[in-house]
């Protein structure tokens, strides 16, 4: 039985700080249908697609701050997403920030959700490797404050059953941390979303930044590769609220190889046809992990020379 489908990545330009939650979900609606119109039964949008990347702000007021979060999908600003989505029967990957109330408090993740074409949630994934810092550095033009604002996500890495195969979420930092697709990969995983806004200064230092770019992509195919999976990245990108952020969105395949890649820095819709078996015929060969992965070498080598030595 053939494992063929079209997926697409809804790559989003800018939102700015004032931009309502509606316009964004209009904006996704009609990428939803373009990607529907060209064959998609599963579209990736943006990390924090519903609002601007607030955590470059320094943002003391406590009402202010909760205003970014959402409690519970679907709320009344993202309903016509879930409904366009049943209406089109096309699945989607979302990225935005959560506000629950959890073990007696009330907490705060970077998450995402998949969901299914009949509009209902599949299943959740909360970022874990939260980059930047948990206070303002002083220097900066930009803050970057995701440890201030989000927690590490408690969820671990799940893969959820659908679209033909078995299919994985990451958000944004999670993708440069190996672990990260090899979690996934020891459970099968035939297709990765992730969603992601990067800025183009991240590190403060010229010579790593320069490469920010070529950074995002190695990540990804490598990860892709060497866990036999597809991988959709999806930028939101473009100069938002005067921070440059990066875009090349892209689809790449079990070989690691880029079969699509966004060419702007606005909303633009991307597509390729994911052959699901492509990654199980890595699988049962290049990366047999049964057959060829040694992890209790790996706890030898590190017992013989020490955590800390040189292997």
């Amino acid at each position: 039985m053939s494992r063929q489908i079209i997926v697409a990545s809804a790559q989003m330009g800018p939102i700015a700080k004032t931009e309502p939650r509606q316009s964004c979900v209009a904006r996704m609606v009609d990428m939803l249908r373009e990607a529907h119109g060209r064959g998609a039964r599963l579209v990736v949008f943006p990390e924090l697609a519903l609002t601007s990347f607030f955590p470059r702000w320094m943002i003391e007021d406590k009402d202010e701050l909760e205003a970014w979060y959402e409690e519970d999908l679907p709320s009344p600003a993202t309903q016509p997403l879930f409904e366009a989505a049943a209406e089109l029967a096309v699945g989607f990957y979302l990225g935005y920030a959560e506000r629950v109330s959890e073990e007696g408090r009330i907490r705060h993740f970077n998450t995402s959700v998949l969901v299914g074409p009949d509009g209902k949630i599949i299943g959740k994934y909360r970022k874990v490797h939260l980059p930047g810092h948990d206070a303002p550095q002083p220097g900066r033009t930009f803050q970057h404050l995701e440890k201030r604002y989000f927690e590490p996500g408690n969820l671990g890495f799940p893969v959820f059953d659908g679209f033909g195969g078995r299919v994985g979420m990451m958000i944004c930092n999670d993708r440069r941390w190996p672990e990260a697709y090899r979690v996934m990969g020891l459970q099968g995983v035939d297709l990765i979303a992730l969603g992601y806004n990067t800025p183009v200064d991240h590190t403060g230092h010229t010579d790593i930044d320069s490469l920010t770019q070529f950074h995002n992509h190695l990540s990804m195919q490598a990860g892709a590769y060497q866990n036999a999976s597809w991988v959709v990245g999806t930028a939101k990108c473009g100069r938002e609220e005067g921070s440059m952020m990066v875009g090349q969105s892209v689809i790449i395949a079990p070989s690691g190889e880029i079969v699509a890649m966004a060419s702007t820095l606005e909303d633009e819709v991307i597509t390729a046809k994911a052959d699901l078996d492509l990654g199980t015929r890595y699988r049962e060969t290049i990366f047999d992990f049964a057959r060829h992965r040694e992890p209790d070498s790996y706890g030898l080598i590190v017992e013989r020379k020490g955590a800390g030595d040189p292997i």
